[in-house]
C-alpha cells in the first residue's frame, strides 16, 4: 500500500493552493501578459454603453410595471392567503409584503383589523412550553420586516402599536436556567415561561429586545437597540442595555385617551376579528 507523506498535500488543497497563485502571479506580475490581462480586466470594469433617455427610459417603465404586477400578484394571491391560513382569527384588511412569514408549530395567532406585517418574519410556537401558545395583535398595529417572535404562553400586542425591524420579542429563553436541568435536557420550568404584554399605542425601535415576563405600558417608546428585561412604565422612553426610563411623555387628555388591553379579554376577543 502506497503511503502518502506528512510533508505532502492532498490534491485539493494543492489545486487551491496553485490556483491562488496563478492569481497573485496575474495581479502582481510586472510581464506583458499580466499587465495586459490587468489592463483588460480595469476596462470592463469601467465598460459603459449609452443610455438615451428616449430609448431607455421606456424599457424602464416597462421593467417597473411587470416588477410591480408581479409582487402584487405575489402578495396578494399567495403572500396574505397563507398567513391567513395560519390564523386562528383575522381582521380586515390584513397586509403582508412580498414574502411568506415564517411560521413554526402550533399555536393561535389572532389579528385585529388594518394589521400590516412588513417584509418577512418569525412566529415560533414551541411544543414543550403550553399545549396551544397564542400571538394577539391588535387594530392598526404595523410590524417591520425581520421580527421574531417565540411565543411561549402568551404575546398580547396592542392597537396602534408601531413594532420596527429585527424586533425579538420572546416568551421563554428555551432551556432552563438549572444547571442539572439543563444537562438533562428539560424543558424550562412553568415559572421560566411567562407572558410579555405590549399596551397600545406603544413604538418599540428596531433591534430591541423583549425578554420574558416584560409588560410595557401604553403610550410608551422603546428605543433602537434596546434590551428590555423589566416592566416599561406608561408614557416613558426607555433605552439602553438594560432599558432605563431616559425621560417621560405627556399624557394625553382625556378626550383622547387610549386603552390598555386587558390580558383575559385580549386573548379571547379582537375588535374586528
Amino acid at each position: 500500500m502506497t503511503m502518502i507523506s506528512s510533508s505532502q498535500s492532498p490534491p485539493g488543497e494543492a489545486a487551491a493552493g496553485a490556483r491562488s497563485s496563478f492569481r497573485r502571479y496575474l495581479a502582481t506580475s510586472n510581464k506583458p501578459v499580466p499587465a495586459m490581462v490587468r489592463k483588460l480586466y480595469r476596462r470592463m470594469q469601467s465598460f459603459s454603453v449609452p443610455a438615451p433617455r428616449l430609448v431607455v427610459r421606456p424599457m424602464l417603465l416597462v421593467f417597473v410595471s411587470l416588477r410591480s404586477i408581479y409582487y402584487f400578484l405575489k402578495r396578494a394571491f399567495i403572500c396574505e392567503p397563507f398567513f391567513k391560513a395560519y390564523c386562528a382569527r383575522c381582521g380586515k384588511n390584513l397586509r403582508t409584503g412580498t414574502f411568506i412569514h415564517w411560521v413554526q408549530g402550533k399555536g393561535e395567532i389572532i389579528v385585529g383589523d388594518n394589521v400590516w406585517l412588513d417584509g418577512k418574519s418569525s412566529f415560533t410556537f414551541p411544543a414543550r412550553f403550553a399545549d396551544r401558545p397564542t400571538l394577539v395583535v391588535g387594530d392598526n398595529t404595523g410590524i417591520g420586516h425581520a421580527c421574531t417572535f417565540i411565543v411561549g404562553k402568551r404575546i398580547l400586542i396592542g392597537s396602534n402599536c408601531m413594532i420596527a425591524q429585527g424586533v425579538t420579542v420572546f416568551g421563554s429563553s428555551g432551556h432552563p436556567t438549572d444547571l442539572a436541568a439543563r444537562q438533562a435536557r428539560m424543558p424550562p420550568p412553568d415559572a421560566e415561561v411567562r407572558d410579555v404584554v405590549i399596551g397600545d399605542w406603544v413604538w418599540i425601535g428596531q433591534h430591541s429586545i423583549v425578554f420574558p415576563g416584560v409588560r410595557i405600558g401604553e403610550g410608551s417608546v422603546v428605543s433602537a437597540g434596546s434590551v428590555v428585561r423589566t416592566h416599561v412604565p406608561p408614557y416613558s422612553v426607555v433605552a439602553g442595555n438594560p432599558a432605563r426610563v431616559m425621560f417621560w411623555l405627556k399624557r394625553p387628555t382625556e378626550g383622547h385617551a387610549t386603552r390598555t388591553p386587558a390580558l383575559a379579554s385580549q386573548a379571547t376577543q379582537i375588535p374586528g376579528g
